[in-house]
Protein backbone atom coordinates (compact mmCIF):
# COMPACT_ATOMS: atom_id res chain seq x y z
CA UNK A 1 0.00 0.00 0.00
CA UNK A 2 1.13 3.25 -0.45
CA UNK A 3 1.54 6.14 2.06
CA UNK A 4 -1.48 7.78 1.10
CA UNK A 5 -3.34 4.79 1.93
CA UNK A 6 -1.89 3.99 4.95
CA UNK A 7 -2.50 7.47 6.14
CA UNK A 8 -6.03 6.70 5.45
CA UNK A 9 -6.52 3.29 7.34
CA UNK A 10 -4.67 4.54 10.30
CA UNK A 11 -5.75 8.32 10.24
CA UNK A 12 -2.10 9.64 10.45
CA UNK A 13 -1.02 12.28 8.34
CA UNK A 14 1.72 11.25 5.55
CA UNK A 15 3.53 14.13 6.93
CA UNK A 16 3.77 12.03 10.47
CA UNK A 17 4.08 8.77 8.70
CA UNK A 18 7.41 10.33 7.11
CA UNK A 19 8.78 11.70 10.05
CA UNK A 20 7.96 7.77 11.46
CA UNK A 21 10.64 6.38 9.03
CA UNK A 22 12.95 9.31 9.46
CA UNK A 23 13.10 7.91 12.85
CA UNK A 24 12.94 4.58 12.46
CA UNK A 25 9.76 3.42 13.69
CA UNK A 26 8.64 2.66 10.16
CA UNK A 27 10.15 0.88 7.13
CA UNK A 28 8.86 1.19 3.68
CA UNK A 29 10.06 -0.31 0.73
CA UNK A 30 11.11 1.85 -2.13
CA UNK A 31 9.59 1.56 -5.58
CA UNK A 32 11.99 2.76 -8.57
CA UNK A 33 10.35 5.44 -9.08
CA UNK A 34 10.92 6.50 -5.27
CA UNK A 35 7.21 5.62 -4.35
CA UNK A 36 7.07 4.54 -0.63
CA UNK A 37 5.00 0.63 -0.18
CA UNK A 38 4.09 -0.69 2.97
CA UNK A 39 3.05 -3.64 4.30
CA UNK A 40 -0.22 -4.78 5.58
CA UNK A 41 1.87 -4.83 8.92
CA UNK A 42 2.03 -1.36 8.95
CA UNK A 43 -1.03 -0.79 9.90
CA UNK A 44 -0.65 -2.28 13.12
CA UNK A 45 2.72 -0.86 13.71
CA UNK A 46 1.54 2.84 12.92
CA UNK A 47 -1.37 1.64 15.51
CA UNK A 48 0.89 0.65 17.94
CA UNK A 49 2.62 3.99 17.80
CA UNK A 50 -0.02 6.32 17.72
CA UNK A 51 -1.13 3.84 21.13
CA UNK A 52 2.15 5.20 22.73
CA UNK A 53 2.15 8.63 21.79
CA UNK A 54 -1.08 9.07 23.45
CA UNK A 55 1.06 7.41 26.60
CA UNK A 56 2.82 10.50 26.35
CA UNK A 57 6.19 9.16 24.98
CA UNK A 58 8.13 10.07 22.57
CA UNK A 59 9.48 8.85 19.36
CA UNK A 60 13.01 8.30 20.27
CA UNK A 61 11.29 6.44 23.78
CA UNK A 62 9.25 4.16 21.31
CA UNK A 63 12.01 3.13 19.07
CA UNK A 64 13.33 1.98 21.95
CA UNK A 65 11.31 -0.92 22.61
CA UNK A 66 8.56 -0.94 19.03
CA UNK A 67 10.32 -3.72 17.71
CA UNK A 68 9.74 -6.31 21.05
CA UNK A 69 6.25 -5.29 21.29
CA UNK A 70 5.44 -6.16 18.07
CA UNK A 71 7.24 -9.29 18.44
CA UNK A 72 6.26 -10.02 21.48
CA UNK A 73 3.76 -9.42 24.33
CA UNK A 74 4.27 -5.70 26.14
CA UNK A 75 5.29 -7.46 29.87
CA UNK A 76 7.68 -9.45 27.70
CA UNK A 77 9.67 -6.68 26.89
CA UNK A 78 11.96 -5.08 29.79
CA UNK A 79 12.48 -1.72 28.14
CA UNK A 80 8.65 -0.87 28.63
CA UNK A 81 8.56 -0.75 32.36
CA UNK A 82 11.34 1.67 33.22
CA UNK A 83 9.92 4.39 30.86
CA UNK A 84 6.32 3.86 32.37
CA UNK A 85 7.60 4.56 35.77
CA UNK A 86 9.51 7.49 34.77
CA UNK A 87 7.04 8.91 32.45
CA UNK A 88 4.51 8.03 35.35
CA UNK A 89 6.72 10.30 37.97
CA UNK A 90 7.75 13.07 35.56
CA UNK A 91 3.40 13.40 34.97
CA UNK A 92 2.80 13.44 39.20
CA UNK A 93 5.59 16.21 39.21
CA UNK A 94 3.99 18.19 36.39
CA UNK A 95 0.82 17.74 38.71
CA UNK A 96 2.56 18.97 41.96
CA UNK A 97 3.46 22.17 39.83
CA UNK A 98 0.36 22.89 38.23
CA UNK A 99 -1.75 22.06 41.29
CA UNK A 100 0.73 24.90 42.84
CA UNK A 101 -0.20 27.17 40.11
CA UNK A 102 -3.82 26.94 40.26
CA UNK A 103 -3.49 27.94 44.18
CA UNK A 104 -1.62 30.62 42.97
CA UNK A 105 -4.03 32.16 40.56
CA UNK A 106 -7.06 31.33 42.64
CA UNK A 107 -5.22 33.19 45.95
CA UNK A 108 -4.64 36.18 43.37
CA UNK A 109 -8.12 36.60 42.24
CA UNK A 110 -9.59 36.16 45.98
CA UNK A 111 -7.00 39.20 46.47
CA UNK A 112 -8.63 41.36 43.49
CA UNK A 113 -12.37 40.10 44.56
CA UNK A 114 -11.17 41.47 47.76
CA UNK A 115 -10.19 44.60 46.82
CA UNK A 116 -13.03 45.26 44.53
CA UNK A 117 -15.27 44.85 47.30
CA UNK A 118 -13.27 47.15 49.44
CA UNK A 119 -13.19 49.76 46.98
CA UNK A 120 -17.06 49.17 46.12
CA UNK A 121 -17.86 49.87 49.33
CA UNK A 122 -15.51 52.94 49.65
CA UNK A 123 -12.82 51.85 51.71
CA UNK A 124 -9.56 52.65 50.74
CA UNK A 125 -7.63 49.89 49.20
CA UNK A 126 -3.66 48.82 49.41
CA UNK A 127 -3.39 48.34 45.58
CA UNK A 128 0.41 46.98 45.51
CA UNK A 129 0.53 43.38 45.13
CA UNK A 130 0.22 41.34 48.23
CA UNK A 131 2.93 38.78 48.82
CA UNK A 132 0.15 35.71 48.97
CA UNK A 133 1.27 34.16 45.88
CA UNK A 134 3.31 30.70 47.81
CA UNK A 135 5.36 30.75 43.96
CA UNK A 136 8.04 27.83 43.58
Amino acid sequence: MKIGELAVQTGVSVRSLRYYESQGLITPIRQANGYRTYSPLAVETVETIKLYLNLGLSTEQIAGFLHCVLKNKEAFCAEVMPLYQTKLADIEKQLLQLNQIKLNLEQRMAAILHEQEQSDSGQEVDTRLSPKCACP
